[in-house]
């Protein structure tokens, strides 16, 4: 017989197999492909890794994520394609898109589970507000957050942006030029963010303050990867799509961990040092 404390452990494992082999069966019979054969599997073992790591909260994350991406991919498909500016394969995620928007998060999840399981010793923060549980947890929801205002932007500005303008010289340009930012599509950008990290709060996994850290690291970060599509991503090959994705949702992550963290810092410094 099992041990009642590896039993425990085991269980969201355990319940992460399960629940993401029923759905992802699902997902592979719609009619409409959301992901390749191949992305469905490493789909699923994302899925494995974020119930067992971080649970029903961290998996709700990932799946609006996922959920409002999708739809946002397939948002004026026929006039993108027309264009030749649509996702390829029609929006179907295969491993690359899977990993490209998701393996930042994957990583704060695996550092919350090392921090539960006790692996390593962690250091004393100032607040409660500034663990490194905390942060990676805030760091998890800013990479989806980040993410999800780069695709919305990026689906809706393609699709309904009037005017274009490449971010570095602010020339006009066409749509889905690499760079290229419009009104419409920064907004869509915005507002998903913002809805993204409300779901990170209404599920307990960053409080308010987390919320705000999100919107502004997901602009920034947005920004930056206009700012590399401008002008890097044409020089080097090895610069593709997904690996931008990764930098973009790391820069997202990383900035709202350094605004949570410095935010914590400063309430902690006594009123007679200010």
């Amino acid at each position: 017989m099992l041990p009642s404390s590896l039993v425990d452990s085991l269980n969201p494992w355990i319940v992460g197999v399960g629940l993401n082999t029923i759905l992802l069966s699902i997902v592979w019979f719609v009619p409409k492909k959301l992901l390749t054969p191949s992305g469905v599997f490493h789909a699923w073992l994302l899925g494995i890794l974020i119930w067992g790591t971080i649970g029903w909260q961290g998996y709700i994350v990932v799946m609006f994520y996922f959920l409002i991406g999708s739809s946002a991919t397939r948002v004026g498909m026929a006039q993108k394609e027309a264009e030749g500016i649509a996702e390829k394969r029609s929006g179907a995620r295969g491993p690359e898109n899977v990993w490209g928007s998701a393996l930042t998060g994957a990583l704060c999840a695996l550092g919350v589970g090392i921090i539960n399981w006790g692996l390593f010793p962690v250091p004393t923060p100032h607040t409660p507000h500034s663990t490194p549980h905390t942060l990676l947890l805030l760091g998890y929801v800013a990479s989806f957050s980040t993410k999800l205002s780069d695709t919305c932007a990026s689906e809706v500005g393609k699709a309904y942006g009037k005017r274009t303008f490449l971010i570095t010289t602010l020339q006009p340009v066409s749509r889905g030029t690499e760079g290229a930012v419009s009104l419409e599509g920064t907004l869509a950008g915005v507002v998903a963010s913002v809805v993204q990290a409300l779901i990170g709060w209404g599920v307990g996994l960053i409080d308010l303050m987390g919320v705000l850290w999100c919107v502004l690291a997901a602009f920034i970060a947005t920004s930056l990867e206009s700012v590399i599509g401008a002008t890097l991503q044409s020089r080097f090959s090895w610069l593709t799509n997904e690996v931008v994705n990764i930098l973009n949702t790391l820069i997202g992550a990383i900035v709202a961990i350094l605004f949570a963290w410095l935010w914590a810092s400063f309430i902690t410094i006594p009123s007679s040092q200010l």
